[in-house]
């Protein structure tokens, strides 16, 4: 238990910059009047890219698989996974944006449900 957890304080530093880069980007496209649910897309989206960088780089860089078909079913399973969480967020968000919920207070109940959802995945999945 302890080693499978050994990642985990890397994997919230590289989650907190990727999540920096999601709300960043999100808070900016509600401020030009963008629709919750597509601003909470496109900012996850960047939240994506930056996680994959860091994730493959600095949390499960033992775990990387070499350039190849074996990187490139990471890299697959990663997007798997990341869709899996935007699923989450785009539901949560648009349930929130339906109940006239705050987008900003349902985007907050997003991160934690897909923080947990993708660090099961990663972990488990990806990059075991």
């Amino acid at each position: 238990m302890i080693g499978r957890l050994a990642s985990l304080p890397r994997y919230i530093g590289a989650s907190v910059v990727a999540l920096a880069a999601d709300t960043g980007l999100f808070l900016a496209l509600l401020r030009l009047h963008m629709p919750a649910m597509a601003a909470s897309a496109t900012g996850y989206g960047l939240g994506i890219v930056v996680h994959w960088y860091l994730s493959s780089r600095l949390v499960f860089a033992e775990d990387l698989a070499t350039q190849g078909p074996e990187r490139m079913r990471q890299q697959a399973l990663f997007v798997a996974s990341a869709l899996a969480g935007l699923g989450i967020t785009m539901a949560l968000v648009g349930a929130g944006a339906a109940l006239g919920i705050d987008p900003r207070l349902s985007k907050g109940v997003a991160v934690a449900v897909s923080f947990m959802a993708t660090w099961a995945l990663r972990k488990g999945v990806v990059f075991a």
